[in-house]
């Protein structure tokens, strides 16, 4: 089978058989067929929002390509093991930087998991409180530069509302995949510009950041 690039612009709809080809080139590097986010950053695959269009969806290629695996990756054991690898991470990073934080400006100053108000939602992942008045911590593990992004957004549509612009706020990306200078050009090149006291950091920077700040004393 001839194997079929994404390029950039307008494409003719992919055929089952390119699908197929990009499908089986993805299954000889990496042992496994692909999902929907690796389908988008694989060059010999289509979009998969294009597959929905022409195809009928991920689901139905699968089932008419006859691949081997789960067919719905969206639900079933896949949606299992993916849930629970994020469920860990998501502890052991949170203990991580609650640890960091204690350690930085004394425990009775560190609120985990701070409500802004009593809707059990509007809530920020750290609230510290400093010399210089304070400031909260929003943690969050992207995929990728693109997922960044998307959560990125996200988190500044959550933190429009006034109440939950109290302290300064740090969007803390725990992915040491994604450099510093990766997050310096989704910044620069970002349309809708970060408000004034809402900082983008590495892990890195936000330990450099924490050591330029002034912890209570009790």
């Amino acid at each position: 089978m001839t194997l079929r690039k994404q390029r950039v612009g307008f494409q003719k709809p992919w055929k089952l058989k390119e699908v197929a080809a990009g499908f089986e080139h993805f299954y000889k590097e990496y042992g496994r067929y692909p999902t929907a986010t690796e389908i988008d950053l694989y060059q010999y695959l289509p979009a998969s929002r294009s597959i929905e269009r022409s195809l009928g969806g991920l689901v139905n290629v699968r089932k008419e390509l006859k691949l081997k695996g789960q067919e719905d990756f969206r639900s079933g054991e896949h949606s299992t093991k993916r849930a629970k690898k994020i469920n860990k991470r998501a502890h052991e990073t949170g203990a991580k930087i609650y640890e960091f934080l204690c350690k930085s400006f004394q425990k009775e100053f560190v609120r985990h998991e701070f409500l802004f108000t009593d809707d059990g939602r509007s809530r920020t992942d750290f609230l510290v409180y400093d010399m210089c008045d304070g400031f909260c911590v929003d943690v969050f593990y992207p995929a990728n530069r693109r997922n960044l992004i998307v959560c990125l957004n996200i988190k500044l549509q959550k933190y429009k509302n006034k109440y939950m612009n109290q302290y300064p706020i740090i969007f803390l990306q725990m992915n040491e995949n994604i450099s510093e200078e990766t997050l310096k050009d989704i910044l620069k090149n970002k349309k809708k510009t970060l408000a004034k006291g809402q900082y983008l950091m590495g892990w890195q920077t936000f330990q450099e950041f924490c050591g330029l700040r002034k912890s209570l004393k009790i």
